[in-house]
């Protein structure tokens, strides 16, 4: 029988386009980390695959009662692909992670008790990799990313491009939506007055297959991004305490 949404705590969502070989595995290892510990449920948010990623899924949800499955009929993003399986999410807390491996699932109970322990001022715990596994072109490109973002935002936030995350579903969806949000939820979350912890997680290779989510989407869309999260950090003012008097 499916998990009931009383019983479900914490909403893992994973964003995957065509990785058919990685789907098994990772799932496998998400539940190894939370098994006994979490009432949790895994929502795979398929976006738009073209191989095998939909026919391993179902295999996977006939032996997994907690394993949910969300279809984007063609490729929209990895923003949208996120957003999707928070707004289908039945736990107030969702963790995420990428669908290629490299994200270790053993990180998650450390980002969820962080959430947990920060209390209502914490609004996001944000994964930051050590010992990345990518190319030195693709790190440096990271690198010059994240301090340009930084620079601009003030995030303080050294690494904004990991998977690991965990957040408060209610905070996520109050957030002004646009493609690549996911990358900027640190200045985000900020901006509507919650701080973030961060966690130091291992990166590793990936197990197969090819990346199918550019660096920042392609350049010019980063920093028309940048420029627009910028723009609604400046223009955010303060949220009244609303009291009705009868």
């Amino acid at each position: 029988m499916p998990v009931s949404d009383t019983e479900v705590a914490v909403s893992v969502v994973v964003p995957v386009r065509n990785e058919a070989e990685n789907i098994a595995p990772l799932i496998a290892e998400i539940a190894a980390a939370l098994d006994g510990g979490f009432a949790y449920e895994i929502i795979y948010v398929n976006d738009g695959s073209t191989d095998a990623t939909a026919e391993r899924l179902v295999a996977e949800m006939k032996a997994r009662a907690n394993l949910r499955r969300i279809d984007h009929a063609k490729s929209t993003g990895q923003s949208a692909a996120v957003r999707s399986g928070v707004r289908a999410a039945r736990g107030a807390v969702v963790a995420t992670l990428d669908g290629d491996g490299q994200n270790n699932p053993a990180f998650l109970p450390d980002l969820i008790t962080a959430l947990e322990k920060g209390g209502e001022r914490v609004g996001l715990v944000a994964g930051q990799r050590v010992g990345r596994k990518d190319t030195g072109f693709k790190k440096l490109q990271s690198r010059v990313a994240n301090a340009v973002r930084n620079a601009i935002l003030k995030d303080g936030t050294r690494d904004t491009g990991c998977g690991l995350k965990a957040f408060r579903r209610d905070v996520f969806l109050m957030m002004p939506y646009f493609d690549g949000l996911h990358r900027f939820l640190p200045a985000l979350m900020r901006r509507e007055g919650y701080e973030i912890a961060y966690v130091d997680v291992i990166d590793r290779p990936r197990h197969s297959g090819v990346s199918n989510y550019g660096f920042f989407d392609r350049l010019w869309i980063g920093i028309m991004d940048l420029f627009g999260v910028w723009w609604l950090i400046r223009r955010k003012k303060p949220t009244p305490v609303a009291i009705e008097v009868k």
